[in-house]
């Protein structure tokens, strides 16, 4: 009998040891997408081409990296993982918002243009539940939305094709990058609750005459519970890396409307910072401390580059309304 306990414990500690070796493989972050350029038999570039396939290929390297897509696994190691499945919701919440303005902006001249049938498409595939496993599961959904992208991005390479278009102009720019600043804006407030701090209510700031359904207190004391830390600081790491290939598109499609606004220095202070925000993280767990302790808080840190980028995207978004 102590033959066989001893057996089933070396047998238990090497099927731990194997999941575990597994799951930090799978923890792997995928390394920064370059922008992909196509240009057409006279040399020019293809506006759109870099935009559209910074989105394809976010998606598509978020399904086929080490593990694939991890948020809707029901079987270990991964149903224990959840670095990795939040930084993969970050990234998927900033493709969602590039998928809305490609259909609603982008690719629509006016207001009264129709929508294209591919990105239309596209979007709905993108905004099923990341966590759905059942048919039809996240990843088939969004491997159906990568194929209808890459349809798009074939009509807009064609010169003889006239029925899509990608319109690079400063007020659609303008319109991504509002929503840009919503979630830059709201993931800070979020890195910053790691120590938890009390927030006035600003709501209503600005304007008298304005009301709300429900009134809310005049102070709160907002901070993120210690299991949820590193959640948010991975999917403000998976938003920021997702963000960064796109902005590195859009410093290819939309060159001609920055070099005319003078805004090529803003965009590549955006850059800059969400470059930082991907730095290798050395410790082996994301520390909490206070903001003036002995132990470093990593949400800090990376709340300091996101509150950097929103500015810049902000000073950048003034640049492009002006005439």
């Amino acid at each position: 009998m102590q033959i066989t306990w001893k057996k089933i414990l070396a047998l238990a500690a090497t099927v731990i040891l194997i999941l575990y070796s597994v799951s930090i493989w799978w923890s792997s972050e995928p390394d920064v997408l370059e922008p992909e350029v196509l240009n057409t038999e006279t040399g020019e570039i293809i506006t759109g081409y870099a935009t559209t396939s910074a989105l394809i290929n976010t998606l598509d390297t978020l399904l086929s990296k080490p593990g694939g897509w991890l948020s809707n696994d029901v079987a270990p190691p991964s149903v224990l993982m959840d670095n990795m499945p939040a930084f993969e919701f970050g990234a998927l919440e900033q493709a969602r918002d590039l998928a809305l303005i490609m259909r609603k902006e982008f690719s629509r001249s006016q207001s009264q243009s129709t929508a294209d049938n591919d990105l239309f498409e596209a979007h709905s595939k993108l905004n099923i539940a990341h966590s759905n496993w059942l048919i039809p599961s996240a990843e088939s959904q969004y491997g159906d939305a990568i194929k209808l992208l890459k349809l798009y991005r074939a009509r807009i390479a064609d010169s003889h094709n006239q029925n899509a278009q990608f319109y690079a102009r400063a007020d659609n720019l303008n319109e991504w990058l509002k929503e840009v600043q919503k979630r830059l804006g709201s993931m800070s407030q979020r890195l910053s609750a790691s120590v938890g701090q009390d927030r006035l209510n600003t709501d209503l700031a600005g304007d008298t005459a304005a009301r709300q359904s429900t009134p809310n207190l005049a102070s709160q004391h907002i901070k993120t519970g210690w299991w949820q830390i590193d959640d948010v600081f991975y999917e403000a790491r998976g938003s920021c890396w997702a963000l960064l290939s796109f902005m590195r598109a859009v410093e290819v499609d939309f060159a001609d409307v920055l070099k005319k606004k003078n805004a090529e220095v803003s965009l590549r202070q955006i850059i800059r910072e969400l470059e930082s925000t991907q730095q290798t993280v050395w410790s082996p767990m994301i520390l909490n401390g206070s903001g003036f302790g002995l132990v470093a808080n990593h949400s800090l840190v990376m709340a300091n580059y996101v509150s950097r980028a929103n500015a810049a995207v902000i000073d950048l978004t003034n640049l492009l309304s002006q005439g």
